[in-house]
């Protein structure tokens, strides 16, 4: 009898770096239940992140597995730029100004440049400036010209190329930079299935970002990372034009503050699952082990909490890029991912899901959930082109595992960010929709993930290799063979 172990159903993404650079570490990693690599476009040089690119393809063929890769753009990020001696101490009460021009000098205990020259006209006497994720803070006293005049707020060093947020936002620089363009080309020469569009302000700086990929050929799926206080409240039309929502809690929890952060986590996950995207809960989710082998219980608590608020997929930055544990990092998140899924099961309130379904495959998707709530189902197979029915399905929370089937690489590539979904390499071009059935079936059965006897649905189209196609729902029993056995179809 075939008895597969309990599978994760929470995503893990992490960033790929130095630390991941040795040979063998990124075997170990896939081994450890990464799903979709993070290349941080913000370090190195593009020829490095393609060569990271190849060696994680080269692995994911070694072991076996499916793996995303997720390129992550710089955005325009304010920064100071440098000082004479590379760094310089401040103290409360000091003054202390910042110059917006391109001849700025180095900087000293009394000035330095900034990288956006824009600063001055975003600021006003009053606004509090926060330097190196909040370390520093300088509270604004009057704009002369170029020159932004502020009174040092704490005690502290402060470095070259730190950077530079306002307290509840409102600067109005947009969100893509001509680097950033360059850099979708690269991201597209890599075949990357998804792009990460820093700083993003509103729908058309998705828009955009979507129309320069797709001027380079390609089709990857583009993540909004929610990390300025404007995209709060532009948040419902961004999630709208992205396929993918990043709660970056790094930028945003500096320019809001952390108290409002946690309640601001949950709403964008709300958000992005009402809208039926995929969310990623980022940024020192284990940070103390860059250092340690074993998280505290805070950061427990914390990633468990995301799983069990209902994000998609978890991320590791700094932990797995440059830490001394890359491995173990991936190794407790998804112990920890694990042990959250099993102390809750979230029913789908089927009263308040969506009436006004537009789509074919969403309502197949929503029989499918309702069907699998009520009856003992084992799985649910869906035959996807590009996952678009298995993405309506994940958003519906049920204890039966979800196998998406498809022949198309970038496609099986896409789902790795999906919760509950599993993707599969199975080509049905050519076959009618009930062979490819049996076939899928069968092939599930081989692999260890169905038994004899168990009641699965499945989804398909009457047309099969049709995108969007998906209208047929299946309830089948798994036959002696391994192939499916008809009970009833809708």
């Amino acid at each position: 009898m075939n008895d597969q172990p309990v599978a994760r159903r929470t995503k893990i993404l992490a960033t790929l770096g130095p630390a991941t650079d040795a040979p063998g570490v990124l075997d170990d990693l896939l081994r450890a239940g990464v799903d979709v690599v993070r290349l941080n476009f913000s370090h190195g040089d593009p020829s490095g992140q393609i060569a990271r690119a190849e060696a994680l393809r080269a692995a994911a063929e070694r072991v076996g597995k499916e793996v995303g890769i997720l390129c992550d753009l710089p955005g325009p990020k304010i920064r100071i730029e440098t000082f004479a001696d590379n760094k310089v101490m401040l103290n409360a009460g000091d003054k202390f100004a910042l110059v917006a021009r391109e001849d700025a000098p180095p900087g000293d205990e009394t000035q330095v440049g900034v990288s956006y020259l824009g600063l001055p006209q975003d600021v006003k006497p009053g606004d509090l400036l926060l330097l190196d994720d909040g370390m520093m803070q300088l509270l604004v006293d009057r704009v002369d010209g170029d020159t932004i005049h502020t009174t040092v707020q704490n005690n502290g060093v402060l470095s070259n190329r730190k950077g530079l947020n306002k307290l509840g936002g409102g600067l109005s620089l947009g969100a893509l930079t001509e680097k950033d363009k360059e850099l979708i080309g690269v991201a597209a020469q890599i075949k990357a299935d998804f792009i990460a569009v820093s700083f993003c302000r509103n729908a058309e700086d998705m828009n955009e970002a979507r129309r320069v990929a797709q001027s380079f050929g390609s089709d990857a799926h583009m993540v909004s990372k929610i990390e300025r206080a404007e995209a709060i409240e532009n948040l419902v039309e961004i999630v709208g034009a992205s396929d993918v929502v990043m709660v970056a809690r790094g930028d945003l929890g500096v320019e809001i503050g952390d108290a409002e952060l946690p309640g601001l986590q949950k709403k964008i996950i709300r958000e992005a699952l009402d809208q039926s995207r995929i969310v990623i809960t980022a940024t020192q989710m284990l940070q103390s082990m860059v250092e340690s082998p074993i998280p505290t219980r805070a950061e427990v608590l914390d990633v468990a909490n995301a799983v069990i608020d209902g994000t998609d997929a978890v991320m590791l930055s700094q932990e797995s890029a440059a830490g001394a544990y890359p491995v173990k990092s991936v190794e407790a998140m998804a112990r920890i991912c694990l042990g959250a899924e099993r102390q809750f099961h979230n029913e789908t309130n089927f009263e308040k899901a969506k009436r006004d379904l537009k789509r074919a495959d969403q309502a197949i998707a929503m029989a499918a959930m309702f069907l699998s709530e009520h009856i003992n189902v084992r799985a649910i197979v869906a035959m996807t082109d590009t996952g678009g029915t298995a993405r309506f399905l994940s958003r519906y929370r049920s204890t039966a595992n979800i196998f998406a089937m498809s022949g198309y690489d970038a496609a099986r590539r896409r789902m790795t960010l999906m919760r509950d979904v599993q993707p599969v390499k199975f080509d049905y071009r050519g076959i009618s929709a009930r062979e490819a059935t049996r076939f899928a079936t069968k092939q599930l059965f081989d692999l260890g993930y169905l038994n004899v006897g168990d009641q699965i649905i499945v989804t398909n189209g009457d047309e099969m290799d049709r995108r969007g196609g998906t209208n047929t729902l299946r309830l089948l029993q798994v036959g002696l063979d391994g192939k499916a056995v008809g009970l009833a179809s809708l």
